[in-house]
């Protein structure tokens, strides 16, 4: 779990008292709740931050929930990031992030699930709420921008967004202000007017300036809030005010130095020295100061400062924790570090001191290596190790470790290996075993075994039991890494040597090298072994209790028969699986998952309405409750799904989802997403497109074979054999049936029954398209015997008007009569769900016509899309091309046609509102 949240940081800052009134600033962003997004975009000191509070303040936004988060850099970690707005909207809106909140906290997870998550939460919520990102400027990691920019897609009408900060984000502020979806309020905006100047200075600062004095200042200044806000500080108690007005020149950069200075010189030296040394801290309290200072007093002085209105920002209502204006701190810093650079590291180590003894060791690690004390860093790092991993916060451990010396690592081997297990998280394996080695070389020792934390002569060590558990680690992270690598006799070594190091009674210590084989078992296409490792990996396990693990290893269990062309023991393994997930309150996780593993199995025995209500089960449980592979595999059902609906486009979005989130959690990519989108290519008449992936993937039907590589080749074979129907050539179907041969003697011999099925029904294509009947009906009853006992169907109707040629043939010849009287009549049933045309000038497509329906319902945008599996802008393209089609320019009109042409009956049960390309 992520560690505790500040809750100073979720707090909207107290409105200050000498306030000037901004009603037009204020109506425009009141503006903003009819639009995506609200951005106050301006270098520091234009007031963004008091312009926000004294407008949640106002009775625009009377009957709103406020959350508010104050960023700073640490929240550049994503797990951070996102567990601040979750724990901001759960204080505007209890409830709303509850599910999303245990997806974050559970295993790793993409954020785009956590995100669809909480997405869902806040649709069904039923208070409108203002999101406020304040210093979002700080936030420069990428997947923390990529979720932002997803949630920001997807966000539902009652919350408003409002991002703050010194530059603009990396968003899509272009196309959102094309489409008017944008409010914006920059530095030319916050710019005081001649008026709010005069306001501010002689009525919040009491300076009575005459009006030509205010017009200097506001002309030189140019509004610029800050720099006004230091000279009226400095001209406070001076006689000779024209003077100094008359003499008060510059750029912003050079006003604020100057004006700074003049501060800081006329404050008594003992305020001086508090604020030039607790400038180093991101925060501050009473106590906290004191700490830091080494004197008494530090509220009392805080208070005082408050009350003088100098540069101090109030963080929570009861006056305890206060920060600097960033401006006004960074001008503090550049004074001590030119002043008192010695003072630096002592004031940090203080600052260690009191943050460690009061349980908040990121800070505590933050101010350790700013004093450069990188010993006491790494203590610090290794002892937050295990709740930083459980937290899947490893871009914080990656900061950390990132600033220390590569010397310290060499010393200690526990803080070196969780470096490795922070690159692992993320898949990356650079330098991985130059690390594994430099711990592992200490693993023979004792010298450091029983030392007192301090020790700094030889091996340092200051978690014992992490210290222990090293040698199956090290084993463990290189199987994983070798998996990565394609490296698999290496993986097999590493995971029987972690066995080796397992005692009998070590069920996890066994149970995760025992499933790492059966993983790597499968990579060579060795089903049989994959099965019985992964398998004897999932018992251990549970006998060590670890129960969503063993619900989760049905994906990877099922995937296997599914390969060995076993489908009914494939849905045995999910069924099971699911039944002991939901036989718990609550359901465990990964109930999801056996959801849409089912829904792909009744996709292919052509039972579209419970592959639908499987697929459905799955969204009402939530992502939360899937595990790594749940969000793609999700999107992959439901693409295939909407192929067969009709909606190739929208079956397109669903793959480019998925490969956006595709999560292998170290499983052979056997059936690569690339591909799958290939062969929607194919049947839909994009052979360029298809014959572009085969170039970029470098395949030939020369090839040497191997089975990681099959489902391409399979996809190579049919672009070949789709090319030579469309150039009526022989030389492509030549090349596709030779590459078909080989493909199916390594099928056979690796006894892949479901390639093996799928080559045989390529085989009779290239024979139909050809005009060799007989070779045709030779080929499709080797096929037709080896499916019908696991009720294949749509592998064969799928292959559309040259399968149903051949099927009518084999029907009257009585080959298969049975199963192939099934096969036909799902042909029929795919036919009825066609366009429908009534007295239109362009027909309706199947997906429009589940639009229209859903349009006649209370549900939202956002609704429908989750509804059908897609995304708010394919529902945006369809409701365009309906209303063309109908002739009408709104809903209530659309629903209104509807009825009148009879177009709104509900959908026929057995064509599902949304599915995709088959994939093998």
């Amino acid at each position: 779990m992520v560690g505790p949240l500040l809750e100073t940081k979720l707090h909207v800052p107290r409105r200050r008292r000498a306030l000037v009134s901004r009603p037009r600033l204020n109506e425009r962003l009141s503006r903003g709740a009819e639009s995506a997004l609200t951005l106050v975009s301006a270098p520091a000191g234009f007031g963004k931050t008091t312009l926000l509070t004294d407008w949640l303040g106002t009775s625009a936004v009377d009957g709103w929930s406020i959350a508010w988060v104050s960023l700073d850099e640490r929240d550049n970690d994503p797990a951070l990031f996102w567990s601040y707005v979750l724990a901001a909207l759960e204080v505007a809106a209890p409830g709303v992030g509850v599910h999303a909140r245990a997806l974050l906290q559970s295993s790793p997870s993409p954020i785009e699930s956590v995100l669809a998550t909480l997405l869902n939460g806040l649709s069904a919520a039923s208070k409108d709420v203002v999101l406020v990102l304040d210093d979002y400027h700080v936030i420069d990691a990428r997947e923390v921008q990529e979720g932002m920019a997803y949630l920001l897609e997807h966000l539902p009408p009652q919350i408003q967004l409002v991002i703050a900060g010194r530059a603009d984000p990396s968003l899509s502020l272009g196309r959102l202000r094309g489409r008017g979806e944008l409010v914006e309020i920059r530095a030319a905006d916050l710019r005081f007017t001649a008026e709010e100047a005069a306001a501010y200075l002689n009525g919040a600062m009491g300076l009575q300036l005459k009006a030509a004095d205010v017009a200097v200042l506001e002309g030189r200044t140019e509004g610029w809030i800050a720099a006004l806000q230091l000279a009226a500080l400095s001209m406070q108690g001076r006689e000779d005010v024209p003077a100094f007005i008359e003499g008060f020149a510059g750029d912003d950069r050079f006003v604020v130095d100057y004006l700074a200075e003049e501060v800081l010189q006329r404050q008594p030296e003992h305020v001086r020295r508090f604020l030039l040394h607790t400038s180093i801290l991101s925060r501050l309290n009473g106590a906290l100061c004191d700490a830091v200072t080494g004197q008494d007093g530090g509220r009392t002085m805080l208070e005082a400062l408050d009350r003088a209105n100098l540069f101090l920002v109030p963080l929570d209502d009861r006056r305890r924790w206060y920060r600097y204006h960033h401006l006004f701190a960074d001008v503090l810093q550049a004074h001590l570090l030119d002043e008192q650079p010695d003072e630096l590291p002592r004031l940090h180590r203080r600052a260690v001191d009191w943050y460690e003894q009061n349980g908040e060791r990121s800070e505590a690690i933050d101010h350790a290596l700013a004093a450069e004390d990188f010993p006491r860093a790494a203590d610090l790092v290794e002892l937050a190790l295990p709740a930083l991993h459980q937290g899947k916060q490893e871009a914080t451990v990656r900061r950390w470790m990132e600033a220390l010396p590569d010397e310290l690592f060499a010393v200690r081997p526990v803080l070196s290996v969780g470096y490795v297990g922070a690159f692992m998280a993320t898949g990356e394996t650079d330098g991985v075993e130059t690390r594994l080695l430099s711990a592992e070389r200490w693993l023979d020792t004792t010298e450091a075994v029983g030392k007192a934390p301090g020790a700094r002569a030889g091996m340092v060590v200051l978690d014992h039991e992490e210290f222990r558990r090293l040698p199956g680690q090290i084993a463990m992270y290189r199987a994983a890494r070798a998996l990565v690598h394609g490296d698999v006799a290496a993986a097999m070594a590493h995971a029987r040597t972690a066995l080796d190091l397992a005692g009998a009674d070590d069920h996890v210590g066994r149970g995760g090298p025992a499933a790492l084989l059966g993983l790597a078992y499968w990579t060579t296409g060795d089903l049989d072994a994959a099965h019985r490792w992964y398998a004897d990996g999932l018992a251990s396990l549970d006998k060590g209790g670890y129960r969503t693990d063993v619900i989760g290893g049905a994906v990877a269990l099922a995937d296997i028969r599914i390969a060995q062309g076993r489908l009914r023991e494939a849905m045995t393994t999910y069924q099971r699986a699911l039944h002991r997930a939901e036989g718990t309150d609550p359901v465990l996780r990964g109930a999801a998952d056996m959801h849409v593993g089912m829904s792909q199995l009744f996709i292919e025995r052509d039972d579209l309405a419970a592959a639908r209500h499987h697929l459905l089960r799955s969204q009402e449980l939530g992502e939360h409750n899937g595990l790594l592979q749940h969000p793609y595999r999700r999107r992959l059902a439901a693409a295939r799904l909407q192929v067969l609906d009709g909606d190739p486009d929208g079956a397109l979005d669903l793959l480019d989802q998925a490969e956006r989130v595709y999560n292998s959690d170290f499983s052979p990519d056997v059936r690569p997403i690339p591909a799958v989108r290939a062969r929607l290519w194919i049947t839909h008449r994009r052979l360029d497109d298809a014959l572009d992936w085969v170039r970029e993937r470098g395949l030939s039907v020369d090839d040497d074979l191997d089975y990681v590589r099959e489902y391409e080749h399979i996809t190579l074979a049919r672009v070949l054999v789709a090319r030579g129907a469309a150039e009526s050539a022989e030389r492509p179907l030549h090349e596709a049936t030779g590459l078909l041969d080989r493909l199916l003697r390594a099928a056979e011999e690796g006894q892949r029954t479901g390639s093996v099925i799928e080559i045989l029904v390529l085989q009779a294509m290239a024979c139909q398209i050809r005009g060799d009947l007989p070779a045709a009906l030779s080929w499709l009853e080797r096929g037709l015997t080896q499916a019908e006992p696991e009720g294949y169907v749509r592998t064969f109707v799928d292959e559309g008007a040259p399968m149903v040629a051949v099927l009518r043939v084999a029907a009257a010849r009585e080959i298969a009569p049975g199963y192939v009287r099934r096969l036909l009549a799902a042909v029929d049933t795919t036919r009825d769900g066609g366009p429908v045309h009534h007295d239109l000038v362009e027909a309706l497509s199947a997906r429009e016509l589940d639009v229209l329906r859903l349009l006649g319902t209370d549900l939202d945008g956002p609704d429908i899309a989750r509804r059908l599996f897609v995304s708010l802008n394919t529902v945006r393209t369809h409701t365009k091309n309906i209303y063309a089609k109908l002739g009408v320019n709104n809903r209530r009109a659309a629903v209104r046609r509807a009825g009148e042409l009879e177009l709104a009956s509900p959908p026929d049960d057995r064509r599902p509102l949304g599915l995709a390309v088959h994939d093998g």
